[in-house]
């Protein structure tokens, strides 16, 4: 057993996996242990609702971590096992059964867990947020038969493109006038609205869902409008709420996830850390808590606590750009910054083009550059983020974007 300080990271997805490996690349020398309520190898969440889910993926391409790699890195996997409690002032772990780990510091990787059906738990509705999840819904996929996905955000988004990859008849319904529209706007949104139409799926956005009744293969669904949807399947994809119940008498502050400063670390307990999608931290950028649901988030927080349990006495604070992406089609879809906090935006280039290239720059409310949404276009993502992050002006970032897409092509020769 490895002498020195011990490291408890509960919670085995993409921020449990990276701040563990983390710990070791920032030279902590003391034990890991990581903690996982699945009895499967971590592993990698997106492709769940694209990829994987489409069967174009094995569960091997999306395993975040081996055995090998783990007793590599010497990072100790306790897996199958859920942590039940946070005794803060014993340092303690409790795990189901009742045994506990001892750490000198903690990380609360937990994440989140798709919002249940209101509409009840039956045959043939489903959620994607676990690999199970993602393996009972493909069984249905393969299946015959209308599928209803309620929810217009990036998972209902990516489902529904998977499953007109594979050739169900889909039908998307959202109360919001259009997908991701709480992340793009209305406006914006509407370009991605038109991307599942024009690839056959029907929308209905503007509506929500009264009720669903049936069983698989013979679902309706009733919408607050009266319209009646017959479906094989119904995937509901409304939100995600952080998993933090187990923590409710460990004496933290757990308000929509941990509460932490500007360093990840929770309020009033400077050995407990939390990363990803759980964590509510203060963003000395922002100057408000603020939580983040999206992938590069657990990855870079997972850098930036493992530093600092590392390197205490070089604390970091965790101030990042927000980053997040989605394939939905033939659109790869980039988001930078807060585009939900604009005043008005900007759109360069067609989206009904026959090949798409378009970005939407969004102006902050102190009238920078607060936020842009890519597709396809790489240049103008990576332009963006710098400009973003740099709090560039909103019209000098115009121009400059306004400058890349009159810019002529370059053909490149390829070598022999």
């Amino acid at each position: 057993m490895t002498e020195g300080p011990t490291v408890v990271v509960v919670g085995s997805s993409v921020g449990g996996v990276r701040t563990a490996q983390a710990l070791r690349s920032e030279g902590f020398d003391g034990r890991v242990v990581l903690v996982g309520e699945e009895a499967r190898l971590p592993y990698d969440k997106p492709p769940l609702s694209k990829q994987f889910l489409a069967g174009s993926w094995n569960a091997e391409r999306v395993t975040l971590l081996t055995e090998a790699a783990a007793d590599k890195a010497r990072i100790e996997l306790r897996l199958g096992v859920a942590a039940e409690r946070l005794d803060v002032a014993g340092r303690q772990v409790v795990l189901a059964g009742g045994e506990r780990l001892d750490y000198d510091a903690v990380v609360i990787a937990t994440g989140a867990a798709a919002r249940p059906s209101p509409w009840g738990a039956r045959s043939g509705m489903h959620v994607v947020r676990t690999m199970a999840d993602s393996e009972c819904l493909q069984v249905d996929l393969r299946r015959d038969g209308h599928v209803v996905v309620v929810g217009g955000g990036f998972i209902g988004a990516e489902v529904a493109a998977t499953a007109r990859s594979l050739g169900r008849d889909v039908t998307v319904v959202d109360p919001l006038p259009a997908p991701i529209g709480r992340v793009v706007g209305a406006e914006v949104g509407a370009h991605f609205a038109e991307l599942h139409r024009r690839h056959g799926v029907a929308t209905r956005f503007g509506t929500g869902v009264e009720s669903v009744e049936g069983d698989v293969g013979d679902l309706r669904v009733v919408l607050t409008d009266g319209t009646e949807l017959a479906a094989s399947t119904v995937v509901v994809g409304i939100g995600a709420s952080p998993n933090d119940g187990w923590l409710a008498d460990s004496g933290l502050l757990v308000e929509n996830g941990v509460v932490c400063d500007e360093f990840c670390r929770a309020v009033d307990a400077p050995a407990v850390h939390a990363v990803g999608d759980v964590a509510r931290w203060f963003h000395p950028d922002h100057g408000e808590h603020t939580r983040v649901e999206h992938w590069t988030n657990a990855v870079d927080q997972a850098v930036c606590v493992a530093h600092n349990i590392a390197h205490p006495d070089d604390l970091h604070a965790y101030r990042p750009v927000e980053y997040v992406w989605s394939d939905q089609y033939d659109w790869k879809i980039q988001i930078v910054g807060r585009p939900h906090r604009a005043t008005e935006h900007h759109l360069v280039g067609d989206p009904a083009a026959d090949k798409p290239r378009f970005a939407a720059l969004y102006r902050g409310r102190e009238g920078q550059l607060g936020a842009a949404v890519t597709v396809n276009w790489p240049k103008a993502l990576v332009t963006c983020r710098r400009l973003v992050t740099a709090g560039a002006a909103f019209g000098d970032a115009v121009t400059q974007i306004d400058a890349l897409a009159a810019a002529p092509a370059r053909t490149v020769a390829t070598p022999a």
